[in-house]
């Protein structure tokens, strides 16, 4: 399966993705804001970004930004909960997969997931 890191400054959402994710058979990582998970991008390879867009230190977005820069074959599937929020992600379409809107159920991420593995 594959390696994802979720990047998610809320401990309790970030906690519930990972769960959710290992249920399928994926190693998950995580890190509480967008330069922790820069800081695990640049330590060890994966397959999937999945990212909040509004996080404390970096932003999704730039995290997005950098992240593709550096790791152009990687997979990037960002969530937010605000609709500002995913506006502001609109010009990263040949950069991100998707942008899953929270809240989000967990088959409604599995499916996310597996669809960003997918493309």
């Amino acid at each position: 399966m594959a390696k994802i890191l979720i990047t998610e400054d809320e401990d309790a959402l970030r906690s519930f993705v990972a769960r959710a994710l290992q249920l399928d058979g994926h190693e998950t990582v995580e890190a509480g804001d967008g330069a922790d998970g820069l800081a695990r991008l640049k330590d060890e390879p994966f397959d999937l970004l999945l990212s909040d867009i509004r996080m404390p230190v970096m932003d999704g977005i730039e995290l997005t930004h950098q992240a593709s820069a550096a790791f152009p074959q990687l997979k990037i599937l960002l969530m937010t909960g605000f609709a500002e929020q995913r506006e502001r992600a609109d010009d990263l379409s040949g950069k991100v997969v998707d942008v899953i809107c929270k809240p989000f159920t967990l088959p409604d991420i599995r499916k996310a997931v597996a669809h960003a593995l997918a493309a």
